[in-house]
């Protein structure tokens, strides 16, 4: 093995692993220390989806109850409908801008500048929005209507913009 590569693997590694569950975009970080490192061939996009598709899988692990019981009361439980049915409202935003604009997206804003500028913007409305005095309307995922959803769905597909954090 490459010891140069190796090295940027790890490099690439950490920061994944110290940036995928705070509210900062992972794979922001990723294009800039990517770039940083010249490791943004297709060796380095494969890297990224594999340790990224890591990171989904570590979720859905952690949620695998609250997963397997919406999938098995579909049938019968209104709660488990509900979730699906939000879980589709909040997805179609996404879906639909992502498909629409997936190019451009891709062509021009997958690059450290246009990154760095989302990440500051992002950083700097994280701290606005956590400075304000405005109690949570919504404090559990099951009282969530498909309105609620699509809200947030919208908010969400800012998050194709890489730099944006989903969690932000």
């Amino acid at each position: 093995m490459d010891p140069a590569l190796a090295l940027k693997a790890l490099i690439m590694g950490i920061v994944e692993g110290l940036t995928e569950f705070l509210p900062v975009s992972s794979t922001g970080h990723l294009i800039i220390v990517g770039g940083l490192l010249d490791f943004h061939d297709e060796k380095g996009k494969v890297f990224e989806l594999v340790i990224q598709t890591g990171a989904m899988l570590a979720v859905c692990w952690e949620f695998r109850a609250r997963f397997l019981g919406v999938l098995t009361g579909l049938a019968l439980q209104a709660p488990a409908q509900r979730f699906l049915l939000n879980l589709i409202a909040a997805f179609m935003p996404a879906a639909v801008i992502g498909l629409a604009f997936g190019s451009f997206i891709k062509g021009h804003l997958f690059h450290a500048v246009p990154v760095a500028i989302a990440l500051i913007a992002g950083g700097v409305i994280i701290l606005w929005a956590e400075g304000r005095d405005r109690p949570a309307r919504i404090d559990d995922v099951d009282v969530m209507t498909w309105k609620d959803a699509l809200k947030i769905g919208f908010a969400q597909a800012f998050a194709l913009f890489p730099g944006v954090s989903r969690s932000g």
